[in-house]
């Protein structure tokens, strides 16, 4: 019986660990605003804020930080300068909990490339 005991018991804490641990999951939201900037939300798949998050740009090639700052108290940065590169954002709560996706890319129009007008000739 006081075998019995001890696993379940074991077993248990295993469980509510293990729920503990999922349901704080990392989520992060990039928008391209169409301005040259992006919107960057983060936060945690219980509903908590990721308020005072550290969010990095890193250059996807070399992994060189471009920028680094925090999320404001609503857990979001609603205009941050795209780089010229490709590049990462990074949404770092720690160990375990570090999200990384692809940056929106400059568009040629936000990078100041002019396009050239095509000329359509009538037959």
């Amino acid at each position: 019986m006081k075998k019995f005991v001890i696993c379940f018991i074991s077993g248990l804490s295993l469980l509510l660990l293990v729920g503990r641990v999922y349901a704080h999951t990392p989520i992060m939201f990039i928008e391209d605003n169409g301005d040259g900037t992006i919107y960057v939300e983060g936060g945690f798949s219980d509903g908590s804020s990721g308020a005072g998050v550290k969010i990095l740009l890193k250059e996807k090639a070399t992994g060189k930080v471009l920028w680094q700052g925090k999320l404001n108290v609503s857990g979001c940065i609603e205009a941050l300068k795209k780089p010229n590169v490709p590049y990462l954002v990074v949404f770092d709560a720690g160990p375990g909990h570090v999200v990384e996706k692809e940056g929106p890319p400059l568009s040629p129009a936000e990078a100041g490339v002019k396009e050239e007008k095509k000329s359509v000739e009538k037959p």
